[in-house]
């Protein structure tokens, strides 16, 4: 492995006692991890023991980018946040797009390490390489969009900033940090670790600094190259948004409906990004330098929320709103979808914690009284918008709420808990049915991110020399496959750009070659993608992982009733999946744990006494 130098710098916020300083990433250590999850997870390893919980001033947040951002690169603008989250008490890590990683990078930085906690709401704000903590009591209890419109206000339009709403503030565990006006990283709880250090917001302006770019014409010709590629191999990404999943799922029975208790969804046409996009105004917002057309604004010109505004919804905000709570009017699930961007909710867990109350409100298992007087029959929009803020400021039944469907399910106790829609290591489950798409069930349950880590357009089997497996409810071949193509996901999350902006791991590598001066290829960043995977694991297992734990709940793992996947169930064959995808993975194959010469292959010999 060799390096012919790429400067890397991290800044160093302490909140506790309100320093920060800038610290360089040696040559070797930038090529190990690059950026992203990679280093991140490698800040969260060697600076988060055993015993520091999530809410814990000592727990850190990293806000990394990677090589490719705020270059020219299409959807550069990405970043990765990592920490110890209070989903699953472990591992979290979330992506967004729009423009804060592109202007981290033109601050001269790659990201944020952030430890300790300030006395009084504050926050950071970054420009032409200077931090400043700044006092943030007066947006104390403001909703994402209100936040990040008063700091613009306040430093100037050409400010990219990602703030926690009253979600965050109370610490409600599937909390989300919001910002650049509809994007979103949400999984495992990171804005309620935001809320615990008294962190409103972060800001960053575009700075001045120019990128370094080690062959300038090879990037630009590589550039224009991927996203001529990636346009031309999802063109309904563009035309429709992600909306345009639901045709996808719903041949596949992997549409969420009514709380995973049905497979049929009448209206789901509705859905689709072709009609959404007909029947209501739209208007491209492209995120940094994006080629891409999938992001719009959204005007609804019809109905009961006429004249409502704002940022189109991508699927799983839809599906949440919509199938999942059996709520019918894509109108009403547009303006929900962004009640929970405001509020700061994960929309994922949101769907699946109003699905589980109306089906117990359904069955007598919780009544009105309970409820605080909401009558929660499916799909009603209404109450569904008056629950999301009681939630998201923990008042009344909405404190127990606040706890994700895991442990309100828990605490309810009988029949609820069958009724819930989870992981046993208590994470969100995305906006599919996953008993119709076995690859994400089991990735979700085996993941070590509180969310999917296998997969994504990098890694496809042929570009591996893989053959694809041709029955998905195969749990040998979907579990060996999703074991050998891991490592592409997390490799990218390395990067500092949007998946849907790299579909062809060639060009994106040229991409990377071209602005750093290495010579990857496929093989060592594939090696990259399973030491982050390894390192978040031992992480984990740190922070009391256990196979018992890599398991779905009743509801997740049952069998459905209905539609194209009925009568197809995964148990009987859960121990024998567990067990492949571990032994696959290099890891013992009863308990999980990557074995020593796994490790020692990925340059982790030194995590074998964890």
């Amino acid at each position: 492995m060799t390096t012919r130098g790429y400067p890397l710098k991290v800044l160093r916020v302490d909140l506790t006692a309100g320093w920060s300083k800038v610290e360089e990433i040696d040559d070797a250590t930038a090529r190990k991890y690059v950026g992203g999850t990679g280093l991140g997870a490698k800040f969260l390893y060697d600076e988060v023991p055993p015993g520091v919980e999530w809410s814990d001033p000592e727990n850190r947040m990293m806000w990394f980018t990677g090589p490719l951002g705020g270059t020219q690169v299409s959807g550069s603008g990405t970043f990765s946040v990592i920490s110890k989250g209070p989903m699953t008490n472990m591992a979290g890590a979330s992506q967004a797009n729009g423009f804060f990683g592109a202007f981290l990078r033109l601050s001269g930085l790659h990201g944020i390490v952030i430890q300790g906690a300030a006395k009084k709401w504050t926050r950071l704000h970054i420009h032409d390489s200077t931090a400043e903590l700044v006092d943030a009591e007066h947006l104390a209890g403001k909703d994402t969009r209100e936040t990040e419109d008063a700091v613009r206000n306040e430093v100037g339009k050409r400010c990219s900033v990602y703030s926690i709403g009253p979600a965050g503030e109370k610490l409600v565990r599937f909390a989300a940090i919001a910002g650049d006006h509809g994007h979103v990283a949400a999984h495992n709880g990171l804005g309620a670790v935001m809320g615990s250090k008294k962190l409103k917001a972060i800001s960053v302006e575009r700075g001045h600094v120019k990128i370094p770019v080690a062959e300038p014409d090879r990037l630009s010709q590589s550039a224009k190259q991927l996203i001529e590629t990636a346009i031309k191999a999802d063109p309904n990404l563009g035309k429709f948004g992600t909306a345009f999943a639901f045709e996808v799922f719903v041949p596949m029975g992997a549409l969420p409906v009514r709380n995973y208790t049905t497979n049929v969804f009448s209206e789901w046409e509705k859905y689709k990004g072709e009609y959404i996009r007909s029947h209501f105004k739209i208007k491209n917002s492209p995120c940094w330098a994006c080629r891409q057309t999938h992001v719009h604004t959204i005007e609804i010109t019809e109905g009961p929320y006429k004249g409502f505004a704002g940022e189109e919804p991508e699927y799983e905000s839809l599906a949440a709103m919509g199938p999942v709570i059996d709520q019918k009017d894509p109108a009403a699930a547009i303006v929900l979808s962004d009640l929970i961007d405001r509020l700061g909710l994960d929309c994922n867990e949101t769907g699946y914690v109003i699905g589980w109350i109306m089906e117990c409100y359904e069955k007598g298992l919780m009544s009105k009284k309970d409820l605080d007087g909401i009558e929660m029959k499916w799909g009603d929009a209404e109450a569904t918008r008056t629950m999301l803020t009681k939630i998201a400021l923990r008042d009344g039944c909405g404190n127990l709420f606040a706890e994700g469907v895991k442990r309100a399910a828990e605490a309810v106790g009988g029949e609820a808990v069958n009724c819930a829609v989870y992981t046993m290591k208590g994470a969100s489950v995305r906006g599919h049915d996953h008993r119709g798409f076995w690859t994400e069930l089991m990735d979700t349950c085996l993941s070590n991110t509180g969310t999917i880590e296998t997969g994504g357009p990098l890694a496809k089997p042929p570009v591996l020399g893989l053959t694809p497996v041709q029955n998905r409810f195969d749990p040998i071949g979907v579990s060996t496959q999703n074991a050998k193509v891991n490592g592409g996901r997390q490799f990218e999350d390395c990067l500092g750009v949007c998946r849907f902006c790299t579909s062809d791991f060639g060009l994106t590598l040229e991409c990377l070659n071209a602005i750093t001066g290495w010579d990857f290829a496929i093989p060592e960043a594939m090696d990259v993608g399973c030491r982050t995977i390894n390192l978040l694991r031992m992480f984990n297992f740190r922070h009391g992982l256990t196979k018992e734990l890599e398991t779905p709940s009743v509801r997740y793992g049952s069998t459905p009733v209905d539609g194209p996947a009925k009568g197809i169930g995964i148990m009987e064959h859960w121990d024998d999946v567990r067990r492949n995808y571990y032994e696959h993975m290099g890891w013992d194959g009863e308990t999980g744990k990557p074995l020593p010469e796994t490790l020692a292959r990925l340059g982790l010999s030194h995590l074998s006494k964890d």
